[in-house]
């Protein structure tokens, strides 16, 4: 083997060791880990991780608290990846699955997000059938909890946000009649259980829907994917293809998505500069 080909394969080999030990961090970051564990657990000698480390730490993208010697991945990190999801947001990220459903089923895809608390149409694409949505055209908005996509992103909520939008949205839909305490929290929780919402009896007369939804990498719920349809086309028989379709292209969306994406963060914003752009 050359000299350069031996370079070449040292620097690989530090380059690999290198993300082995941002990518454990990353699953310690709230703890801290010290160069022993993080030696121990990629099986590397201390002298090589200290060493590592240090470099990470020059270049500031990993810092150790001066009290108790953990390190931890920094904030530049973290900007770094803020920058990043800037590419490709969620709605761009998303058209190509909801291009998908909307030419094999022929009936109206939207995707949901979350804004506060309620849930906004981020995206939609028209089905060969005259629905009406909640949510109306892109960039309407809906109380969480109400119809499909809005329920199934609060029923995937941790716990005590659940909660928290529980508490302030039940006073906001009590003019829908149907949603008392009760009702919601019954729905919400069979939504969690099935994974997926489905109604083809609801509040629009003559409507049906179903909807699934769409987490990171980190198994937080970021969206949902909806279909909306007419009530006959949503039968016992053909609901279990829908809901497979969609969890197929929701379980893709989840490897493409970044967690900082600002789209997740301020969805109508995104949407502004979106068509802004699509303008130009």
């Amino acid at each position: 083997m050359s000299v350069d080909s031996e370079d070449d394969a040292h620097q690989r080999s530090a380059m690999h060791r290198t993300f082995q030990i941002l990518r454990t961090m990353a699953e310690q970051q709230h703890q801290g880990v010290r160069v022993t564990y993080l030696a121990k657990t990629l099986g590397m000698t201390p002298a090589t991780t200290h060493r590592l480390l240090q470099g990470l730490t020059q270049e500031g993208m990993v810092e150790q608290d001066q009290q108790n010697k953990l390190y931890r991945l920094s904030l530049d990190l973290f900007c770094l990846a803020a920058q990043a999801g800037a590419v490709n947001d969620l709605r761009s990220v998303a058209r190509p699955a909801l291009l998908r459903l909307n030419a094999s089923l022929g009936d109206t895809v939207l995707l949901l997000v979350r804004s506060g608390f309620d849930a906004v149409c981020l995206d939609r694409v028209e089905g060969q059938y005259p629905i009406r949505t909640f949510t109306g055209d892109v960039g309407g908005r809906i109380e969480l909890g109400v119809g499909q996509g809005a329920l199934v992103i609060l029923a995937h909520l941790p716990e005590a946000e659940q909660e928290e939008v529980l508490r302030y949205n039940l006073p906001r839909i009590r003019h829908y009649s149907v949603y008392d305490e009760v009702y919601l929290r019954s729905e919400v929780r069979k939504a969690r259980e099935l994974g997926y919402s489905a109604k083809t009896d609801g509040l629009l007369e003559g409507m049906a829907g179903i909807a699934v939804p769409v987490f990171d990498r980190n198994g937080n719920v970021v969206a949902a994917l909806s279909v909306g349809t007419l009530a006959n086309r949503l039968s016992a028989e053909r609901l279990p293809i829908v809901y497979d379709m969609l969890l197929r292209e929701a379980n893709r969306l989840t490897t493409q998505i970044n967690p900082f994406d600002p789209t997740l963060r301020r969805p109508m914003q995104s949407m502004a500069v979106s068509d802004t752009y699509r303008a130009i």
